[in-house]
């Protein structure tokens, strides 16, 4: 039997999370890339670096954001976000960095604050959700 999870139940999967994926369309073509994120404020807060996912996410910031975890006795969750694409500057960088580090303590051969992808620029940004849900197979 699948369950419709309830928004505590939701925000508290998404708290336990590592790994998302963003969906997003553009001319046609829709992409998918895994992230690590964030979430808080009902957005998932996201630190990356320039590339094709910033670029179609520039030119249509309507996307989907989709959180998933299969257990090892068959049972599953999963959380479906349409939402809204944010480039962040200023504070809202400094807040996403914090966020982060927070949910992923820097390791001692991480470079503090910087994301890997050398020669790219660094990117800061926010799925502000717009519907949320949740179900579950136990």
């Amino acid at each position: 039997m699948v369950d419709e999870l309830t928004r505590d139940e939701i925000d508290a999967f998404l708290d336990t999370q590592v790994v998302g994926r963003v969906a997003c369309h553009r001319d046609g073509e829709t992409y998918i890339v895994p992230v690590i994120f964030a979430w808080s404020s009902d957005a998932a807060w996201i630190f990356t670096t320039e590339g094709k996912k910033i670029d179609v996410m520039r030119a249509n910031p309507s996307v989907c954001f989709e959180v998933d975890e299969r257990r090892a006795n068959g049972a599953w969750s999963s959380v479906v976000i349409t939402g809204r694409y944010e480039e962040l500057t200023g504070d809202d960088v400094q807040t996403t960095l914090e966020l982060l580090s927070r949910r992923f303590p820097p390791r001692p051969a991480d470079a503090p604050h910087e994301p890997r992808g050398e020669g790219r620029t660094p990117v800061a940004f926010r799925i502000v959700a717009q519907s949320i849900s949740g179900r579950r197979k136990n």
